[in-house]
């Protein structure tokens, strides 16, 4: 019988299946896989996501798959996991999701008319308040980088209409951000430094917000800067290396001659 889990599947039932058979081989008889808990598994699988998100980046169709194929491992592991206490099966887990999708989308399964992609998620934030939230903000996970967390906080919040309504009113907060984090270097004397850390958290979330009008992803935009960042000091790295050269004894101009060839390549 093992060795039909070995047999390509044809349609997606078939492979969903074999996946699934392939969990229950896994913890009946690997012991590092009985060994698993869902607390466990948890850092692992943050790390799979981000090493999904990593090759979207990178457009890196290959690896996508294979990443995805990684979560949808999780997946099945953190249910075959709560079926063995009877918390909830696999198939609890997949109607809950359809279920919700559904009741979410009352444009296309009920009589709801919407004109446009806004109007979707301000219906969206309404459905999960009838559906028992207190705030619209409470699907905002705890525990997320705080670039991402304070994106999606504006996207809830505009949702329901709570927004600027012309970009250069967000250009305006802005500079007036940039202009009260300014003053705290200016002022006489010791900087008040946990004064200059809240202004610069809100020039951050400006800048966020702005991006967010010019429909830019500012955690994209900035782990895209992050990689050209590295490529570029490798270079700088890689031909001192290659001239005898250590970056400690180097001038600055010395090391902007490489940096700016890595700049052209």
């Amino acid at each position: 019988m093992l060795n039909d889990r070995k047999i390509t599947a044809n349609n997606p039932q078939e492979a969903f299946q074999r996946l699934l058979n392939i969990m229950d081989d896994l913890r009946a008889g690997c012991p590092w896989d009985m060994k698993q808990t869902h607390e466990s598994l948890r850092h692992l699988t943050i790390e799979e996501v981000y090493e999904l998100a990593d090759a979207i980046l990178e457009k890196d169709t290959v690896e996508i798959k294979k990443e995805l194929g990684d979560i949808m491992l999780h997946l099945v592991f953190y249910a075959k996991i709560a079926s063995e206490t009877s918390d909830f099966t696999i198939i609890d887990v997949l109607n809950g999701a359809c279920d919700k999708i559904i009741s979410r989308h009352p444009h296309i399964y009920g009589d709801v008319t919407v004109q446009d992609e806004a109007e979707v998620k301000r219906n969206w934030e309404q459905l999960k308040l009838k559906e028992g939230n207190k705030s619209v903000l409470e699907g905002v996970p705890v525990s997320l980088p705080a670039l991402v967390k304070a994106s999606r906080i504006q996207e809830k919040a505009r949702g329901v209409g709570f927004d600027w309504e012309e970009k250069h009113q967000v250009w305006e907060k802005v500079e007036e951000e940039m202009a009260e984090f300014r003053s705290e270097f200016n002022e006489e004397g010791p900087i008040d430094k946990e004064k200059a850390e809240a202004e610069f958290g809100d020039l951050l979330f400006s800048l966020i917000n702005y991006a967010r009008f010019l429909d830019i992803n500012a955690e994209d935009a900035l782990e895209k800067t992050n990689k050209k960042f590295i490529k570029r000091f490798q270079h700088l790295e890689k031909r001192a290396k290659e001239n005898g050269q250590q970056l400690k004894d180097m001038s600055l101009a010395e090391m902007d001659v490489y940096w700016n060839e890595a700049k052209k390549l």
